[in-house]
């Protein structure tokens, strides 16, 4: 693919990533027979939208992806690349500095797909004063989510909501914490009654990501594309959306039929694959797209019929693409999304 144009992308356009002969990444399996090469009868973006016109539809690369690269790295390798969009998450912008972040976005003409992550609201279901307080740190922690978000022109800032309270990701629950999975769904419902309005105030999307269900103990109480959607439904779709992200909600019987309902509240479509078996740290379970066991087409074909007009962001948790080198790995991702992704 050619280098993207010097200049910055006026707001809103969109072009097409094409596909590129890239070599495969180390430690990544070569997915569908003919590697990258397109499924038969596909269609090259523009695709064609609900009511048959053309729209087209742009690669964004998750910076958690090339997880060793500093935003300045990201951002040099997405004009590398030719990308025109980037997922920040919020680590990486502290370490550079959110001022020089904003500069170096601004400055490369790249769009902020997404800013990861706000949320981690449930902690207010704990009792007495030690509910309250985590329930406040919450909140302020959100709240300066969305002012980075907002300095960023991110186009949503991701909501993962947390899991059940007292119970840290990755961690054993401890004594104390709560099964109150109802409760916590609530204390979810509180805090969007207090973030939404601050967000919308600022021109910030929440996006209300369900994650699988083996997450739901330690990092989200909203599992279905559904549950999430319900939480939004409150409040205004540029104040609040949701996340179709293929790992978590591929599964779901009723995916098609909730990503209809959603229309326009969809903030963020992020891809990758859902390997099997999953690794013994099923958090790394996020492949590159064609080595696990998704079918990507019917899913992004549904999600741009409900007007989704948005970027395409690949978000992968993998040891193996992680000790990759970095520029290997994005351009298999092009090629990946060319062939696997696309309709």
């Amino acid at each position: 693919m050619a280098e993207r144009p010097p200049g910055r992308v006026r707001h809103g356009e969109r072009r097409p990533v094409g596909p590129l002969a890239a070599p495969p990444v180390a430690g990544v399996r070569a997915g569908r027979p003919g590697g990258a090469a397109r499924r038969p009868g596909a269609r090259r973006a523009p695709h064609e939208g609900a009511a048959g016109g053309e729209r087209a539809v742009s690669l964004s690369l998750n910076q958690w992806t090339t997880r060793r690269w500093s935003v300045a790295e990201a951002v040099d390798g997405c004009v590398r690349h030719g990308l025109e969009a980037i997922g920040l998450w919020r680590e990486k912008v502290a370490e550079q500095g959110l001022a020089e972040s904003v500069k170096l976005v601004r400055a490369a003409g790249l769009r902020v797909s997404s800013l990861c992550r706000g949320g981690f609201l449930t902690a207010g279901g704990l009792p007495g004063e030690e509910g309250r307080t985590a329930f406040a740190r919450a909140l302020e922690d959100n709240r300066r989510a969305v002012d980075e978000a907002a300095e960023l022109g991110a186009a949503c800032l991701v909501m993962v909501v947390g899991g059940l309270p007292g119970v840290r990701p990755g961690e054993a629950p401890p004594d104390g914490f709560t099964r109150d999975l109802a409760g916590a769904r609530e204390r979810v419902a509180e805090a969007l009654a207090e973030l939404a309005p601050y967000a919308g105030e600022r021109g910030v999307r929440l996006a209300l990501e369900p994650l699988h269900p083996i997450y739901c103990p330690d990092r989200a109480v909203l599992s279905t594309l559904g549950q999430a959607l319900e939480l939004s439904l409150p409040y205004p779709e540029e104040q609040v959306g949701v996340v179709v992200d293929t790992f978590h909600v591929w599964w779901d019987p009723r995916l098609f039929d909730e990503i209809a309902r959603a229309g326009r509240r969809i903030a963020s479509y992020q891809v990758c694959d859902y390997l099997h078996p999953l690794p013994e740290d099923v958090l790394l379970g996020r492949g590159m797209m064609g080595d696990g066991v998704i079918d990507f087409p019917p899913i992004t074909r549904a999600v741009l019929a409900a007007g989704y007009a948005g970027d395409v962001e690949v978000e992968i948790f993998n040891a193996d693409v992680w000790a990759a080198d970095p520029d290997e790995v994005v351009s298999t991702m092009k090629s990946r999304y060319a062939g696997v992704v696309l309709p």
